[in-house]
């Protein structure tokens, strides 16, 4: 510790193997929330989200998929709103998400930003996000891009979300499912797959120590320092 003057010996921890790897795993489904960027009665988002859905039970777990039609706009409204409570009851629930978002002049939409605005860091003691897994995705009306996928890539980060490595992007969706309203075999298809695999692999490798694998040392620190000062000012009392 000599060589580090500047680290607090009390809130500095060496890896804890039995807290990184959990002995006693979680049998049930992994549960993971779906949100789609678009109202539209023929959404491709939502399309690609079904087809994501459909993927996730086949792999063991458990889906439910938020409507954002009726959420208000961030700050219009406080979080009573009953479709607000709704969406944070549902990702408090949820152990991984999928995020897919058309792409709209180079962005994520507005549709898919307010729902992710409505999430908040905390609630209460709670953080509803943070160390859960999260896939991404979009879809395009053009050519390929992957200017979207990026965007939230960044807002997982911001969240504290455990985004997987893995990703898709469907360019021109609208050639890319049948009347019927199913994606049509591809390799863009085959990317879909591969997302949700990983998605399920990685919320079964993670849910169970989430906690341990985004504890910092900066926040035992501070929490530290606040237990310190109110101890203090109770024995000035």
């Amino acid at each position: 510790m000599k060589e580090m003057p500047n680290v607090d010996t009390k809130s500095i921890t060496k890896m804890n193997l039995v807290k990184l790897f959990a002995v006693k795993q979680s049998e049930h489904p992994p549960k993971i929330l779906l949100l789609h960027g678009s109202l539209r009665k023929r959404s491709f988002s939502r399309l690609a989200i079904e087809e994501a859905a459909r993927l996730l039970r086949y792999f063991g777990a458990k889906t439910k998929t938020f409507n954002p039609l009726g959420l208000p706009q961030p700050d219009s409204c406080d979080e009573t709103h009953p479709k607000v409570q709704e969406l944070r009851q549902l990702v408090t629930w949820c152990e991984g998400m999928v995020w897919c978002s058309p792409e709209r002049h180079g962005s994520m939409t507005s549709i898919m930003k307010a729902q992710i605005d409505w999430i908040p860091l905390s609630i209460g003691s709670v953080r509803p996000t943070q160390g859960k897994t999260l896939a991404v995705m979009q879809v395009s009306g053009g050519s390929q891009s992957f200017n979207t996928v990026n965007q939230l890539r960044i807002l997982g980060r911001w969240m504290r979300l455990l985004t997987i490595p893995n990703q898709s992007s469907i360019p021109k969706a609208w050639l890319e499912f049948d009347d019927n309203d199913r994606m049509k075999p591809s390799s863009l298809y085959d990317r879909i797959v591969d997302v949700m695999e990983e998605l399920v692999k990685f919320t079964l490798l993670t849910r169970d120590n989430k906690d341990y694998l985004v504890d910092r040392y900066s926040e035992r620190k501070e929490s530290l320092e606040v237990f310190k000062k109110r101890i203090a000012e109770r024995s000035v009392d």
